[in-house]
C-alpha cells in the first residue's frame, strides 16, 4: 500500500515511518524541512498543511494517510491553527482520492468540560470526518515512551522531587499506553479493513491515576516521591511551578496541566479484537522510556513482533 505520513519527524512519525516500511509499504513522508530529514521513507516532500499550494504534490497516488499534526504551544490561535490545517488537508486528500485516512487524538469524555487542547482534537476529528475518505480515529491518554511531553513532564517531577504538593487531579484516573502499542495500533488498524471509518480509544493493560503513575515512574527511577494533594494547589498555580521545575517551557506544561483535569479512560475492547496485541505492563515500558537507549531497529522490531501476532490477512485472490 502507498502511505503518506505526515508529522514523520514527531514523537510518533518517526516511529512509525521505519515499521510502515519493514512491513512492506511504500511510505512517502511529507515535512516542513525535506533536506533535514533523516528518517526512512521513498518519498520525502516538503510542504505545510497551513498552507494551500505546498503539500498537495505529496498526495498524489497515495491509498491511505497518516494525520499526525498537532499544536502543543499555549498561543492563542493554536485551536484555529489546527483546524484549518486540518481542513485544507482534508479538502487536498479528498481531492487526490486518497481511501482511508489515520488520525491519532486524543481520550476524554465527550460530556466532560475538555481541555481547550483536547477539545482542539475534537474538532480536527470532525472536520476530517468531512472528507470523502474513510476515517480512522485512535484516541490515545497519555503516551509512555522517550520524547512524548506528557510522559516527560511526569518523568521530570517524579524524578526531582522527593515529595509533591499537587492539585486534585491526582486522583484522576487514566490509563496510559506504551509508545510501542500505539504504533503497532496505528499499524494495524491500517492493514485491518473492518477498522475503516471508526473511533477506537486504545489504553495500556490497566488503569490507575495520576498519582499512581508519577509513583511507579519514580520506582521505576529508584525513587518513590511522596505525594500530598491540596486544593490551594489550583491548576494555574501547578504549571507554574512545573515549568520552573522541569526542563518544558511554560507554553507547553500549561495545556498538559489543564488537560490532567479529564479523566482519560479508554473502552478499547473493539480495537483489542481487530488488532489483537499484546500489551506492555507500564514498568518496563517507564524503563526504556526513561533509559532512551534503544536504537532505531530496535524500536522497530520490538514492534514488529507484536504485529506478528496478527492474524493473517486474506489473499488477493
Amino acid at each position: 500500500m502507498h502511505v503518506l505520513v505526515t508529522g514523520a519527524t514527531g514523537f510518533i512519525g518517526s516511529r512509525l515511518v521505519p515499521v510502515l516500511s519493514a512491513r512492506g509499504h511504500h511510505v512517502t513522508v511529507l515535512t516542513r524541512d525535506a533536506d533535514g530529514y533523516e528518517g526512512e521513507a521513498d518519498a520525502v516532500y516538503e510542504g505545510d498543511v497551513l498552507e494551500p499550494g505546498s503539500f498537495e504534490s505529496a498526495l498524489e497516488g497515495v491509498d491511505a494517510a497518516y494525520y499526525l499534526i498537532h499544536s502543543m504551544g499555549a498561543s492563542d490561535d493554536f485551536a484555529e491553527r489546527d483546524r484549518r490545517g486540518a481542513e485544507n488537508f482534508r479538502d487536498a486528500a479528498s481531492e487526490a482520492g486518497i481511501e482511508r485516512v489515520v488520525y491519532l487524538s486524543g481520550l476524554g469524555d465527550e460530556d466532560a468540560d475538555l481541555s481547550p487542547h483536547l477539545a482542539s482534537r475534537r474538532e480536527v476529528e470532525r472536520v476530517l470526518s468531512e472528507g470523502s475518505f474513510d476515517l480512522t480515529v485512535l484516541r490515545a491518554a497519555v503516551i509512555i515512551g522517550e520524547g512524548n511531553t506528557s510522559f516527560e513532564l511526569v518523568s521530570q517531577l517524579a524524578r526531582r522531587f522527593p515529595f509533591l504538593l499537587t492539585p486534585d487531579w491526582v486522583g484522576v484516573d487514566c490509563q496510559p499506553i506504551a509508545v510501542d502499542d500505539v504504533i503497532a495500533y496505528l499499524v494495524g488498524a491500517l492493514e485491518v479493513p473492518e477498522t475503516a471509518a471508526g473511533v477506537y480509544g486504545v489504553g495500556g493493560p490497566e488503569v490507575i491515576t495520576y498519582g499512581g503513575l508519577l509513583e511507579r515512574t519514580g520506582l521505576v527511577a529508584g525513587r518513590t516521591p511522596r505525594i500530598v494533594p491540596t486544593p490551594l494547589m489550583t491548576p494555574g498555580v501547578a504549571a507554574y511551578l512545573a515549568s520552573l521545575a522541569t526542563s518544558l517551557p511554560g507554553d507547553v506544561v500549561r495545556p498538559l496541566v489543564k488537560g490532567l483535569e479529564n479523566e482519560v479512560v479508554a473502552d478499547d475492547a473493539a480495537i483489542r479484537e481487530a488488532v489483537p496485541v499484546d500489551l506492555d505492563d507500564y514498568g518496563p515500558a517507564i524503563r526504556r522510556a526513561l533509559d532512551a537507549g534503544s536504537d532505531e531497529p530496535t524500536k522497530r522490531d520490538r514492534v514488529l513482533s507484536k504485529l506478528d501476532r496478527l492474524p493473517p490477512k486474506p489473499s488477493a485472490d
